[in-house]
């Protein structure tokens, strides 16, 4: 198969691009696809169950279960976990929209608490606890950005109140607590797959992560209609009694197929974002007051952290934003609303404006920098010197 012919007129710093690593990569990932083409079969078929083997390993889970994104993952973790009607799920006040949302599609209601001020933008263990209820059954921390949440408070939390933990480790592929990986530390993890992420796809695809078997059968049930026994790469299985109520997420081989290129180089790629993150703290060290740089927390334990994106705090977010724009240099702002404020979240009584005040600050005050392997130093060097530049006065 030939190499496709790119074509892109992007901006001097896009917030992400991965065209030199598409190029480079491409004669392996022609070798992976050119498989699936063989073979004629392009979904939930011998290429994904490749996927699932070669992630398993690389994070230590007894059991991977492709999907076709990272919020499906969740939903179906959360269902197959035992998660639904009457039921609550703690969840933090500042993520992406999906780690609330997934707990509303499962059945079962979000119920949120604020995060740490020590800047890892996780769960807080004491806001948990306050929120705890009868009807609580698990705690969902989101490991944001670059680190994990603090799994060892949280997961001594969940033990005292008999409750499961179920991980929105979507963005944090290649993080370890203790040795651990990600979305093991508790029933269950996701991963997603998602273009801009650690190990990204062309499109969406995600990801259960368990050690648990039960867990791990009824989400391979729930992600193919329902149906009971094997149905990877086994197209019979269409006709496979359904045993409850699943749903149509099936991983694509395609996305397989380049993910299985992608991993080859996973390790080399985290060490990039690793340099990459170490360059803009030492060229923009020195902007206290203005500019909050991001830190790794002290743990009890040895935490890999992981640079997904370079997160910083600042002073009249919105300006700069808008200032690097204009100067054709992406930015991404995470998340500029808090969950509970969401509109179809606000109409809980619990659920409004002052209750999570370190979520509302960080809606407010974060701003991504463009942060993936293709990134050069002459780019990181413009980004750096127009936040220079925007702070200094020079417009």
């Amino acid at each position: 198969m030939p190499i496709p012919s790119i074509q892109h007129q992007d901006p001097p710093v896009p917030f992400f691009d991965q065209t030199e690593s598409f190029t480079s990569l491409w004669p392996l990932i022609a070798r992976h696809t050119d498989d699936v083409f063989d073979r004629g079969k392009f979904s939930h078929g011998r290429k994904v169950a490749e996927l699932e083997r070669a992630l398993a390993e690389y994070t230590g889970a007894k059991h991977a279960v492709a999907v076709n994104s990272g919020t499906d993952a969740l939903v179906i973790l959360l269902r197959a976990a035992g998660i639904g009607p009457g039921d609550e799920v703690v969840v933090p006040a500042f993520s992406f929209f999906a780690s609330a949302s997934s707990v509303s599609m499962a059945g079962a209601t979000p119920v949120f608490a604020d995060i740490t001020t020590d800047g890892d933008y996780g769960l807080d263990a004491a806001s948990v606890e306050a929120v705890i209820g009868e009807r609580t059954r698990a705690v969902l921390p989101v490991h944001l950005f670059s680190q994990l949440a603090d799994m060892t408070a949280l997961t001594e939390l969940a033990r005292r109140h008999g409750l499961m933990v179920l991980e929105d480790s979507a963005e944090a592929i290649g993080m370890r607590w203790d040795g651990t990986h990600a979305g093991l530390l508790g029933t269950g993890g996701v991963l997603s797959f998602f273009p801009t992420k650690t190990l990204g796809a062309l499109g969406d695809a995600g990801m259960v992560l368990t050690n648990d078997d039960e867990v791990a059968e009824k989400a391979g049930v729930l992600r193919h209609h329902g149906r009971m026994g094997k149905t990877i790469d086994h197209i019979a299985g269409i006709s496979n009694l359904s045993g409850v109520s699943g749903t149509n997420s099936k991983m694509d081989d395609v996305q397989a197929a380049v993910l299985l290129a992608k991993l080859s180089r996973l390790d080399r790629d985290i060490a990039r974002r690793r340099e990459l993150a170490d360059a803009y703290t030492a060229r923009l060290r020195g902007t206290d007051g203005v500019l909050a740089l991001p830190r790794t927390v002290p743990r009890p334990v040895r935490a890999d952290p992981v640079f997904y994106v370079y997160l910083l705090e600042v002073e009249r977010r919105d300006e700069l934003a808008a200032h690097l724009a204009a100067r054709g240099i992406g930015t991404e702002t995470y998340y500029p609303r808090p969950l509970p404020l969401q509109p179809c979240y606000t109409d809980e009584g619990r659920n409004r404006p002052g209750r999570f005040p370190h979520a509302e600050a960080a809606s407010e005050r974060t701003l991504a920098l463009p942060l993936y392997p293709d990134l050069t130093e002459e780019q990181l060097e413009t980004v750096c010197a127009t936040i220079s530049d925007f702070y200094a006065g020079r417009r």
